[in-house]
């Protein structure tokens, strides 16, 4: 199994899956957000009116993350840093400029930031799933050798030590498909969201969706760490899985606050009357 980088020539300007793969998401995540804020009644003009800004911080934090997790590599070729052609982005990153420029967004049109965040919620992990199919065109994000029947085939001039080693790992050797993994999982979660906006509509509140998915995504993320030969680790730990744990913790906790304060709050039927 194995991609072709380019998908086409303008003249001398290579167009690579990547940013046509990451641009279509972009698109499939407004849609979903448009047909989600209708759903609400919100306006769902807000969408498109601010998924630029969305777009240009999430890239800028997706960036970032990156390149201080390859600091080493950059800081001897620092004009790589605006060279996003190969890859490069970082989910994490990108979620947080995202969640910057919502923020912004939404306190300069004075509108609900919790709402518009849950509006985004299954277009966000909705186009997660689509975007790590770009990871695969890239060759990159594989995991480590395996012999399951879905394992797929990395070119040597895109391995990472120790894998570059054809004498030990040839051409022919195969590895898990963490991609697949996470898109199959966020596919899931796409589901779960959007199960939970219809099911328990009457008893969510604003923010409760995007905090349902601050647990849901990291879970996973988590998990599918552990066949990421090239985390960056923090003591040992893979950082997106410490990110992960916080993220979950801090979530899950907020969610179960949010409500058990609210049902102790209402009122019981024998006290009223």
């Amino acid at each position: 199994m194995e991609g072709p980088r380019i998908a086409f020539r303008i003249g001398p300007i290579a167009v690579a899956w990547y940013g046509i793969i990451i641009v279509g998401c972009a698109m499939i995540g407004a849609w979903v957000a448009e047909r989600e804020a209708k759903r609400r009644g919100a306006d769902a003009e807000h969408v498109w009116n601010g998924l630029l800004l969305c777009l240009i911080l999430g890239l800028v934090g997706a960036r970032l993350y990156h390149v201080i997790h390859q600091w080493d590599f950059y800081r001897q070729y620092p004009m790589e840093i605006f060279n996003t052609r190969h890859g490069g982005l970082a989910i994490y990153g990108a979620v947080a400029g995202g969640a910057l420029a919502l923020w912004i967004y939404t306190r300069y049109h004075k509108l609900s930031f919790a709402l518009w965040a849950d509006i985004a919620a299954p277009a966000l992990v909705l186009a997660q799933a689509i975007a790590r199919w770009a990871n695969y065109l890239n060759q990159e994000l594989y995991g480590h050798p395996t012999t399951v029947p879905w394992g797929i085939t990395i070119d040597a001039a895109h391995r990472i030590p120790p894998f570059d080693d054809l004498t030990q790992y040839p051409l022919d050797a195969r590895f898990h498909p963490t991609f697949l993994y996470e898109s199959l999982g966020n596919l899931i979660n796409f589901v779960l969201i959007v199960y939970v906006s219809r099911r328990f509509a009457d008893r969510l509140k604003d923010g409760d969706l995007i905090l349902l998915y601050g647990m849901l995504y990291p879970l996973l993320r988590f998990l599918v760490e552990f066949q990421r030969p090239d985390a960056w680790k923090i003591g040992g730990v893979a950082t997106a899985q410490w990110i992960a744990m916080v993220s979950v913790i801090l979530c899950g906790g907020l969610l179960i606050y949010r409500h058990r304060t609210s049902a102790a709050l209402t009122p019981s039927e024998d006290s009223q009357g």
